[in-house]
C-alpha cells in the first residue's frame, strides 16, 4: 500500500461519489455512515415513499472483478440487521416500505443497482 494512502478516506471520497450520484437521479439522503455494534449502512436515502439502504463498493478497476460481489451474504445479513435497527431507532415499523441497493464504482464507471437483495 502506498504510504499516504488512507483507506477510510478513500472510502468517504468514493461514498461521497455515490451520495452525489443518487441525489442527482432523485433520491433525498438523510444519513451517511451510520453504525452501531454490529455494523454500517454507507447511505441512508429516500425514493419516493420507501427508505434505500445502500452499500458502496469501490474497485480501481475491473481486475478484481465487479465491486458488487464484494456485497455477499454475510454482509447483505449485516446490513439488514442494520436497517431494522435504525428503523427501530427511528419509531419505524417492518411494514414502512424499504428496499437495498448497491452502488457500484469501477474505476470511473458507476452503476446503481436498486434491490440488490
Amino acid at each position: 500500500m502506498h504510504p499516504n494512502r488512507n483507506l477510510r478516506s478513500d472510502g468517504a471520497f468514493y461514498e461521497e461519489k455515490a451520495a452525489c450520484y443518487l441525489k442527482d437521479r432523485g433520491l433525498e439522503i438523510i444519513e451517511r455512515n451510520v453504525r452501531s455494534r454490529s455494523g454500517e449502512i454507507d447511505i441512508i436515502a429516500r425514493d419516493e415513499d420507501a427508505f434505500v439502504f445502500v452499500e458502496v463498493k469501490y474497485r480501481s478497476g475491473n481486475g478484481a472483478g465487479d465491486p458488487a460481489e464484494a456485497v455477499g451474504p454475510l454482509k447483505q445479513k449485516t446490513i439488514r440487521r442494520q436497517a431494522l435497527y435504525w428503523m427501530a431507532k427511528k419509531g419505524l415499523d417492518d411494514l414502512t416500505p424499504c428496499r437495498f441497493d448497491v452502488v457500484s464504482i469501477a474505476g470511473t464507471k458507476i452503476r446503481w443497482i436498486k434491490n440488490a437483495f
